[in-house]
């Protein structure tokens, strides 16, 4: 088994060589491999929904790759390899898991969630701290996720310190008040930037409406542009067979 993560690694070696190596694999950044790191992650989350395993395997070897890929322009850099990657994350998964790999005990699933959160924000503290920032709990929401994702992940984080809505009721008479004011802004021709702001600040509300009823706005989004587009292509269909006859 190590032996063909060792060859990956070396293939990756052989491509980012100067010396007879691929022209294209050789020009590449962290920077411009970043998006196919993220269209790699989709790809998987997608072989996934559709149940498909020979997809999900050949994926999941795309996505390896990228992790390689990061690894090796760091170890060129001299800033760390794929090895101390793999280190770093197993050191990581037995420090958050003390119930397994030590002696705390922990019975249920939320407690565990608990745990883990209480975990990763003291990691997030440290690095604030050794960045010499005062830490916020939202430090670490990561910038490239999808908004709706991290408009979701915002909220989460400010509810576990208190700022939060109380309920999905409270939320949805929000709802209401953004969507009246962004009416309002349409309605009296502002400009675009004012627009925007409104709409985002609807949006913002939505995605907290929907981590309030234990829905996945992303999901939810997703199912409903695959049954618009179902019913385009029927419309679609519909309409040639109408050209036809």
């Amino acid at each position: 088994m190590t032996e063909r993560l060792t060859r990956l690694i070396d293939v990756m070696a052989r491509l980012r060589d100067p010396e007879g190596g691929c022209p294209w694999d050789i020009e590449q950044t962290f920077e411009t491999i970043a998006p196919y790191t993220i269209e790699e992650a989709y790809e998987v989350a997608d072989a996934i929904r559709q149940g498909d395993m020979p997809a999900l395997r050949d994926e999941l070897g795309d996505l390896l790759l990228q992790v390689v890929y990061h690894a090796r322009m760091a170890e060129e850099k001299g800033h760390f390899d794929f090895w101390h990657v793999a280190g770093d994350i197993a050191d990581k998964m037995v420090r958050r898991h003390p119930h397994v790999f030590g002696d705390a005990e922990i019975a249920t699933v939320e407690a565990q969630s608990l745990n883990w959160e209480q975990h990763k924000a003291a990691e997030r503290q440290a690095r604030a701290e050794a960045r010499g920032e005062r830490p916020s709990a939202l430090d670490g929401v990561p910038l490239a996720l999808p908004a709706l994702i991290r408009a979701e992940k915002i909220g989460k984080r400010a509810a576990r310190v208190g700022f939060d809505w109380r309920d999905a009721t409270h939320l949805f008479v929000k709802v209401e008040e953004e969507m009246a004011e962004l009416g309002d802004e349409i309605r009296t021709g502002a400009d675009q930037s004012r627009i925007a702001e409104e709409l985002g600040d609807l949006l913002f509300t939505l995605a907290n409406l929907a981590r309030h009823l234990k829905i996945d706005p992303e999901d939810a989004l997703r199912r409903t542009n695959a049954k618009v587009q179902a019913r385009f292509r029927r419309m679609e269909e519909t309409l040639a067979a109408d050209d036809i006859d």
